[in-house]
């Protein structure tokens, strides 16, 4: 097995690759026929064993996704695991009930349990369920604290998944036990509440390691630009999620990856054309 650099999320070492499930489980963010294409390749977890163990065999080791809501994604993890006899770090990202209310927290404590039931180390958040919580005007996420405790309860590090950037600096402002960031961050701007730069900043002076999400802003640009984008532009500390559907495409991406963390290029094949003998295509290998 070969090794790919790591980081550490309070004293957890998780590779610096993680790899995404969007394009597992059938959410493209491109259209309804894409959505079934994803889940027609993989109606179950035997399906996914080879694109996992494709990461697995490059040290790549960390997985995250809403885990412990979809049966797919327990099959591939439990099924993958046999096969290999290797272990995956698994980041579950659980949508919780944040209701203020006795049946509202019994709902929540019963679903961040499940997350440990699943394997989970890592417990974030849901960005849904977080970005119900926040107070622009106080600069606050109410009520955090009860769950952040409650992930605690279960033995997992707690985190959050934001799509709304402010939940990285209110958080940090106010010293929550959160210890990792889900962050959307690409080239494209997709899906990213405020620009860029701004998304960049945030991510630069984050008190945490924050793990970034849809560097090829789904599929709108290539793997090449969306990955040097992204690496070239985060700290050593922090992660890039990678989604992906075939094996191919996962060590197309490790590979570019390397190469933009070694600062060279990748090696990879060029790219198929009709006429591949054209000179502004340079030498074929």
């Amino acid at each position: 097995m070969n090794t790919f650099p790591r980081t550490e999320v309070e004293g957890v070492s998780l590779s610096r690759m993680i790899i995404g499930t969007n394009w597992i489980l059938g959410w493209s963010h491109r259209s309804p026929a894409a959505d079934r294409q994803i889940k027609n390749r993989f109606p179950a977890g035997a399906q996914v064993v080879p694109l996992l163990k494709t990461f697995l065999d490059e040290g790549v080791d960390t997985i995250m996704g809403p885990l412990q809501q979809e049966r797919v994604m327990q099959e591939a993890v439990q099924e993958t695991m046999q096969a290999t006899g290797r272990e995956l770090i698994l980041i579950d990202t659980p949508i919780i009930n944040v209701d203020d209310t006795e049946e509202g927290r019994k709902q929540a404590r019963a679903t961040i349990h499940r997350s440990k039931m699943c394997g989970a180390k890592l417990c974030l958040i849901h960005h849904s369920s977080a970005e119900q919580l926040v107070n622009k005007n106080r600069h606050a996420i109410q009520r955090i604290d009860d769950y952040t405790d409650m992930i605690r309860q279960e033995g997992m590090i707690p985190g959050l998944s934001c799509h709304m950037p402010e939940l990285i600096t209110y958080s940090d402002e106010n010293g929550y036990d959160v210890q990792t960031y889900i962050q959307i961050y690409n080239c494209m701007g997709f899906l990213m509440q405020v620009e860029i730069e701004t998304v960049a900043a945030i991510i630069n002076s984050a008190k945490k390691p924050v793990m970034t999400i849809k560097p090829f802003a789904a599929g709108r640009t290539t793997p090449y630009v969306g990955l040097n984008f992204v690496w070239n532009t985060i700290r050593d500390c922090d992660m890039v999620t990678v989604g992906c559907t075939h094996p191919d495409e996962a060590a197309e991406d490790i590979e570019i990856s390397r190469a933009a963390l070694e600062r060279r290029f990748p090696d990879i094949e060029k790219r198929a054309s009709p006429n591949a003998h054209q000179d502004a295509f340079g030498k074929a290998k």
